[in-house]
């Protein structure tokens, strides 16, 4: 019989100090999303119709542009602190979470900056 009471037993296995911080990251990113979603949606719905060169020039006007960079970064944050938690509450095995965790993490950060290169070479005319 250990004699170990059963606070001496539970401590060091409590908070890793971090999961408010990453909770409040995942909320101010879902609220950024929000009128960010709400004027991409305005802006393609107000371009139904128009043709390649007219959504071209609008993606490509600075203001567009900025927007469309801000909205990708955010997302792909977004969706990496969601799949994070995911990963850390059901994979189990030390080494298979390790490698989940940054695979999600060059992955989110392979696509942002494929999303954002892609805003750039069209507002640049490239």
């Amino acid at each position: 019989m250990p004699l170990r009471t059963p606070i001496k037993r539970a401590r060091g296995l409590g908070s890793a100090k971090d999961g408010v911080g990453h909770w409040w990251l995942q909320r101010v990113t879902a609220v950024a999303l929000i009128p960010l979603v709400m004027w991409l949606s305005f802006g393609l719905a107000s371009n139904v119709g128009g043709d390649y060169a007219a959504v071209r020039e609008w993606v490509g006007s600075p203001f567009t542009a900025g927007l469309f960079i801000l909205l990708i970064g955010t997302m792909y944050f977004h969706a990496q602190l969601g799949l994070q938690v995911v990963i850390e509450d059901y994979i189990h095995g030390k080494l298979a979470q390790l490698a989940s965790l940054i695979a999600v993490k060059f992955l989110a950060a392979v696509l942002a900056l494929t999303g954002i290169l892609a805003v750039l070479r069209i507002a640049f005319g490239g």
